[in-house]
């Protein structure tokens, strides 16, 4: 049914479309279905194949240029970066060799073919239809069809108008070929053309190596377009790899790389494919060179090949120095004057100075475009009037622009902003506000003669100079009346020959023979030559002195000229000259020696020359080597002790006389090895620059490097930044307060900016100051209505308004004070006062601190408390007394305020205040995005990555599989991924066309542990970097000369594949690519399979929380608990502590029995606690030089106690009292010298009978009490002075009475911490508070707290690393604390001496004072001494803030 159908219908169908479309490619749909189709039908279905062919061969018996066609890619480039291959036919079968390719049509016959082509074109796509619809067993081969469209779509319009891409070589005679060499005449060039078997089929040259060459004339400059290859037909001769050069003239090539980076094409892999390559920018050349690289092991060198391209028409002019070319617009606003002018040229110049273009308008400003040391400046010109002529640089664009290449540059302006454009690389300035009403008068070319322009005008070619679209060139040939020629111009490019020679390697060298003896200048010698390298080091010049048996070496060290000259291991003469010569300009270099005396100049006119007196004469009769030396085996008597020269080298000069290198080349003369003869191929890696967020870029002749100090940024590129997004972030890495820089958009554009997190308990805030925080009073001024204040913020405007977006809350404080000053008048009529507020300079905000947007209300009005009820703000009611409105602000898209507006302040007697606080914000949104991926088949999309030059991607991840792919993208042939390949190992793998290439990071521990990991993969031109959590960052350093390009095109998977295979089971969080986040909770409320948000933080941050912090869970992020502990701050690491003095008690109290027994359910906590226990759990830390001192007492309802003192002797002292009807048990420790200012800790601990103590790190010490009984029905915990003694001890209520002088930190009782409860919840704990107590840092240590505040401010410093991101510490130099270590252990010595006598005269006095304190039963000797010093404790140092009760 189905071949009937296409036999009778489509088959008279196609008939007679193919009598109107007479279309080309039929021969080539019969050879794509006889070749496939075999290979996909399956057993007997043969009739079908057979119908096809059939049909395809009698629709090409019809057409006359079906056989030329077999071949179409002897017609058409494929797409960018794809090899399209065809084998041609065997031989003995039966086709026969194509002829060459008939010409295109043109005119009429085009449009008509192209109309045809549509509805041919539309009748496959029916014919695809039908077949799967009436037979689907066919659908195996649809993709054939297909193919066939493909081959039909991009084949079309090969011939129409505009298309640049007919055949080029294939009708040149035999002696527009070149060639090295050749094995026969039936080998020569002239056989090298595509699909031809004439001679030997082909070019292959005498020896197959390194220096072959392959050159095409194509008559005159043309386009190319494309590239195919094949090889010698017929052998086992082809090429695999090759390079493509390009020359106007025969000379001074140009390679042509793809990605500016890739300089090898692919070649064959038979001898018959053809392999085509579409160029990614056009060459416009008369010369071809192919030089090939590589080529098949079993055979030698073979090739035919042909180029793509259409001719190519240009006028050009070339100036020398004095003449030049005056383009006068016509005046008035005529078809030639518009609002936009584009100006638009090619140049090309061996000189890397001189003033390229002018451009004058009136009022005396111009731009001009000058050559600077191989770089075009655009150049604002300003002269006339009184004012001195300006020359303003506004932007730098290209490098080596003098290689005598041309080189394309455009120059659009558009108001007050100018495009320029050189090469591939553009940039966009913006000129002063005159220019936007600015026209071009004139255009001045070649010889500028003005004052203030340089005096060094242009050498060299212009062609196709262009002003909106009209050719002055070409109206300059004419003579047309508004150009005015000038000078010695001519219509044409003649260009001097100078031929060079690159030296690319280690390899490389350049053997020159000396003069004979018999033309050598009687006692002297010269050399001469020019070099440009981007290398500080290597070897220029070496040679052997005639009859002294020494050597001579002029190299390069450390980018100046040096000269040696040895004999015998010993040096007898050095010199040195110039500096910076490895800038990649080229620089001259002279060597001459006459009557005696050694001269070595460089750059004569511009640099600088050595002179030396030499007692030898320097004679060039042995052979000379530059840039490096022969192998070993084959040294000829060269030796280099230093680098190997990379760069370029021209004019060679021996005596006087040019050296000349095509001989060379063809080693007539001299000897040679890796050496690229007639180019230079220097590359300018720094131009444009990789460098980024103004990372220094620098280079050598092979790679470049990047400096990344002061940029906050790191990596090969200064790509990674080097701060954390928040505060947040900080926050989880373990910091406390203090000034951070952070960066908001991680490697966005957006740069680091300082502020300060304040991290608390609750919430980790974000402080970013403006320059007036402080109550500011405004009085009336005479003939002022309104006061405006501006604030500006000490961050940039796209960091502030990033910084705002990515917060969860931001609140600012406003705060009005005014007597008889009005702020927003009513609702109804029109405020007094108002604010700025939001991006940019801000919008008008008629609301006030505490109030909603729009609502024109102070925040009395909202609640309904203002002190008019007529008026909604309390400064409304116009009073003569103070009043005030003031609240936060908390709509972020208001934030921050910009500036106020205040009215109301002319009046007699009407004065105000007002205050704008600092912008503060917490959380980060951004962060803690999140997602759960519950099944390997779930995963969220997104759109395609691109990064093609630069990628970063980091991300935390938790989960309990062993592997999973967390993120992938996929192009044609590039890709990325990063997944979890094993349960301990990350890998991030990508392909950019050089191959797969992969980064493993191997933790060593599972990753599979349901905790956090943070993972940062990036990859560059450079490298490709894989860092996990902590651990140190595998590399991978990306091929010297390979595609850098990462081309992408399908969607981004996250949490899976394409495949929908290997997917990840878990949680992702903070996925970022290129500093941008990805929100995944969006995506994952509408993707099934996928859960937004992530639960369960503190099994990864837990551990931060310190002394007893329980860690508490949020839905973003965790929080510290302090409750339990004595500590407070964000990871209960700040110590509470406070200075106390005599008269200072505080006094906590305990439940009593009946009231505990009334709410016995209530769970113990810092504030309240169990009250009958059967052991303590007692710790705090204390300084004091105060002996005896009681330290803390804890009394029961049965004047049971524990006292915690420091005795006569400076050791501690815990006595126990857990029976009323027995004396209280002393437990003395052996820690001596208690009381000597110093901060000690203590910990002790009861279990029934057993005590143990702890002082510092001291050994601890165990006790036994006589007693083991409960400490019952506890009433109180003192510390200081006890005022109410009649219950205590006769003895202790004497020392209690006397108070405690000195610091107490941390005080731990059981469960409770009676110290934390005074200073931070004196309100609402069990406390009392008499006598001064003052909040103080004095038990803060650096032993004691490994958490301190880091602070990051710094950017820049004298000393320490800027990249880290971490503080930096000033170093001290060894001499300077040699010597402050002396003078620090004198004065110490003295010191003590002091104190020691001091102290012994005081106790004296203190023992006469307090002889009525009898002593305890159990002590044996004379009572208590009492000595106490109020000096030790630098109070005042600590900030402390007092609670007077």
């Amino acid at each position: 049914m189905l071949n009937s159908y296409l036999n009778i219908n489509v088959q008279l169908l196609i008939t007679e479309l193919w009598q109107k479309q007479k279309s080309h490619l039929v021969s080539s749909l019969s050879t794509l279905l006889t070749a496939d189709l075999t290979k996909f039908l399956p057993p007997g279905d043969f009739t079908r194949l057979h119908h096809f062919h059939s049909l395809s061969l009698s629709l090409s018996l019809s057409h006359p240029l079906s056989r030329s066609l077999s071949h179409p890619l002897s017609h058409t480039p494929p797409s960018p970066s794809h090899t399209l291959s065809l084998s041609e036919p065997e031989r003995g079968a039966r086709s026969l060799s194509p002829p060459p390719p008939a010409p295109p049509p043109t005119g009429a016959s085009s449009a008509a073919s192209r109309r045809s082509f549509f509805f041919f074109f539309f009748f496959f796509i029916i014919i695809i239809t039908v077949i799967i619809i009436m037979d689907p067993g066919t659908k195996r081969i649809a993709w054939i069809i297909a193919r066939v469209l493909l081959l039909l779509s991009s084949s079309h319009g090969t011939h129409g108008d505009g298309v640049c891409d007919g055949p080029l070589v294939s009708n040149l005679p035999p002696s527009s070929f070149r060639s090295s060499g050749q094995l026969s005449s039936s080998h020569a060039p002239g056989f090298a053309k595509l699909n031809r078997r004439e001679g030997a089929g082909g070019w292959s040259p005498l020896s197959s190596d390194g220096y072959q060459w392959l050159e095409v004339d194509l008559g005159e400059r043309t386009e190319v377009t494309a590239v195919a290859t094949q090889g010698r037909y017929g052998s086992s001769d082809w090429l695999t790899s090759y390079l493509l050069m390009f020359s106007d003239t025969g000379h001074n090539w140009k390679q042509h790389r793809q990605e500016d980076s890739v300089g090898s094409f692919p070649g064959n892999s038979n001898a018959d494919s053809v392999v085509q390559y579409k160029l990614q920018q056009p060459a416009v050349a008369r010369f071809l060179r192919l030089i090939p690289l590589d080529w098949n092991l079993s055979g030698r060198i073979g090739l035919r090949l042909e180029t793509y391209g259409c001719p190519y028409t240009s006028d050009v002019v070339s100036f020398n120095g004095g003449g030049g070319l005056v383009y006068r617009l016509a005046p008035g606003p005529g078809p030639t004057r518009t609002s936009r002018d584009v100006v638009s040229l090619k140049f090309k110049t061996l000189r890397n100075a001189g003033t390229l273009l002018r451009a004058e308008g009136p009022h005396g400003l111009g731009l001009g475009l000058e050559l600077e040391r191989g770089k075009l400046q655009l150049l604002l010109l300003r002269h006339g009037g009184t004012s001195p002529a300006e020359r303003r640089r506004l932007a730098s664009l290209g490098s080596l622009l003098d290689d005598r290449h041309w080189h394309r540059v455009a120059l659009e302006r558009r108001g007050s902003h100018l495009n320029l454009t050189v090469d591939k690389h553009a940039a966009r300035v913006q000129v002063p506000a005159e220019f936007s009403h600015w026209d071009v008068e004139q255009l001045s070319v070649g010889a500028v003669r003005t004052p203030d322009v340089s005096k060094r005008n242009f050498h060299g070619c212009l062609e196709n100079l262009l002003h909106n679209g009209l050719n002055v060139i070409e109206r300059a040939k004419h003579r047309g009346e508004q150009v005015t020629v000038t000078g010695n111009v001519t219509f044409s490019c003649a260009e001097p020959v100078s031929v060079a020679v690159t030296f690319p390697g280690p390899r490389s060298f350049l053997q020159l023979p000396g003069p004979p003896a018999s033309a050598l200048p009687s006692g002297g010698a010269s050399v001469g030559f020019q070099f440009r390298t981007w290398n500080k080091a290597g070897l220029l010049l070496t040679f052997d002195l005639a009859h002294r048996g020494g050597v001579v070496w002029l190299h390069l060290s450390e980018a100046r000229l040096r000269l040696q000259v040895h004999k015998a291991g010993r040096a007898l003469l050095e010199l040195s000259a110039g500096s910076a010569l490895n800038d990649g300009q080229w620089h001259s270099v002279e060597l001459g020696s006459r009557g005696g005396r050694l001269t070595v100049a460089v750059d004569r006119e511009e640099g600088g020359a050595a002179h030396a007196a030499a007692s030898f004469a320097v004679a060039l009769g042995s052979p000379l080597f530059f840039g490096g030396c022969p192998a070993e085996d084959a040294r000829q008597g060269c030796r280099n002790p230093f680098d190997v020269f990379q760069g370029c080298m021209r004019l060679f000069a021996l005596d006087n006389r040019d050296v000349d290198l095509i001989m060379v080349q063809q080693k007539e003369v001299g000897n040679h090895s890796n050496l690229h003869v007639d180019m230079c191929g220097i590359i300018d890696r720094c131009s444009p620059s990789h460098c980024e967020h103004g990372g220094r870029c620098s280079q050598s002749w092979t790679a470049f490097h990047c400096n990344c100090s002061d940029s906050g940024y790191s990596g090969a590129t200064c790509h990674s930044p080097v701060y954390e997004q928040s505060c947040e972030a900080y926050k989880h890495n373990g910091d406390t307060s203090g000034h951070f820089y952070i960066d908001v958009d991680g490697s966005g554009p957006i740069g680091p900016q300082l502020v300060y997190c304040n991290m608390t308990e609750e919430n980790t805030w974000m402080v970013i100051q403006h320059n007036n925080t402080d109550l500011t009073r405004v009085r009336p001024s005479p003939g002022v209505n309104q006061r405006s204040v501006h604030f500006d913020y000490y961050t940039e405007e796209e960091q502030l308004s990033a910084a705002i977006g990515q917060s969860e809350h931001c609140e600012q404080e406003l705060s009005y004070r005014c007597r008889k000053s009005r702020l927003l008048n009513t609702p109804e009529g029109s405020p007094f006062s108002w604010w700025l507020g939001g991006r940019g300079a801000g919008r008008v905000q008629t609301y006030w601190g505490g109030a909603q947007p729009g609502s024109r209300q102070c925040a009395c009005g909202l609640r309904g408390d203002c002190v008019d009820p007529q008026h909604y703000c309390n400064c409304d009611a116009d009073r003569p007394d103070w009043a005030a409105d003031s609240g936060l602000l908390t709509h972020k898209e208001s934030l921050p305020v910009r500036s106020l507006v205040l009215g109301d302040i002319q009046r007699p007697g009407s004065e105000a205040a007002y205050r704008v606080g600092p912008l503060r914000c917490h959380g980060d949104k951004n962060l803690w995005n999140a997602a759960f991926f519950d099944k390997e088949t779930s995963y969220l999309h997104f759109p395609t990555f691109h990064g093609e030059l630069s990628a970063d991607i980091s991300f935390l991840f938790k989960t309990t599989a062993s592997s999973g792919v967390f993120l992938e993208n996929l192009g044609i042939k590039d890709f990325i991924r990063i997944e979890l390949s094993s349960s301990t190992q990350v890998l991030f793998s990508f392909d950019v066309g050089n191959g797969p290439l992969e980064v493993r990071v191997d933790a060593g521990a599972p990753l599979d542990d349901d905790r956090w990991h943070r993972v940062r993969a990036e990859r560059n031109v450079k490298e490709a970097s894989l860092r996990l959590d902590e651990l140190p960052a595998a590399t991978r350093q990306a091929p010297a000369d390979g595609h850098f390009h990462l081309q992408l095109n399908s969607q981004l998977f996250i949490g899976g594949t394409a495949s929908r295979q290997k997917g990840f089971r878990g949680c992702v969080r903070s996925l970022r690519l290129n500093g941008a986040t990805l929100d995944l909770e969006e995506r994952a409320r509408i993707t099934p399979g996928v859960r937004p948000g992530c639960p369960g933080h503190c099994g990864s941050y837990g551990a931060l929380c310190r002394n007893r912090g329980r860690c508490a869970e949020r839905a973003n992020g965790f929080r510290c608990d302090c409750g339990p502990s004595a500590y407070a701050g964000v990871f209960c690491h700040t110590e509470v502590s406070a200075a106390f003095k005599p008269a200072t008690s505080v006094a906590y109290t305990f439940k009593g029995p009946y009231e505990l027994a009334r709410n016995s359910s209530a769970p113990p906590s810092s504030i309240y606690s169990d009250v009958t226990p059967r052991g303590e759990n007692v710790s705090l830390s204390f300084s004091t030089s105060q002996s005896p001192a009681l330290l803390l007492y804890v009394g029961s309802y049965y004047r049971e106690y524990l006292a915690l003192l420091v005795n006569k002797h400076d050791k501690l002292e815990v006595r126990y009292k857990l029976d009323s009807s027995r004396e209280a048990e002393v437990l003395r420790s052996r820690v001596r010298s208690l009381a000597n200012g110093q901060l000690h800790t203590v910990s002790i601990r009861r279990l029934t009978d057993s005590v143990s103590v702890q002082i510092d790190q001291n050994a601890r010490e165990d006790f036994n009490l006589t007693s083991d009984g409960e400490f019952n029905a506890i009433k109180s915990l003192l510390l200081g002075r006890v005022r109410d003694s009649d219950e205590l001890d006769p003895d202790l209520a004497r020392l209690a009475s006397l108070g405690f002088t000195g610091c107490l930190s941390v005080v731990h009782f059981n469960s409770i911490s009676p110290l934390k409860a005074a200073l931070l919840h004196p309100d609402s704990s069990p406390v009392a508070i008499a006598g001064p107590l003052v909040r103080s840092g004095c038990g803060a240590s650096a032993a004691a707290n490994p958490y301190a505040a880091e602070n990051k401010h710094h950017l820049t410093g004298r000393s320490g690393s800027v990249g880290s991101g971490r503080p930096l510490v000033n170093a001290i130099g060894t001499d300077s604390a040699l010597i402050g270590g002396v003078i620090a252990v004198a004065i110490f010595l003295v010191a003590a001496g002091l104190a020691i006598a001091g102290r012994l005269l005081y106790r004296r006095k203190e023992t006469y004072r307090n002889q009525e304190v009898t002593r305890v039963e159990r002590e044996g000797g004379p009572g208590f001494p009492f000595h106490h010093q109020t000096d030790s404790l630098d109070v005042s140092s600590q900030n402390p803030k007092e609670y007077f009760i």
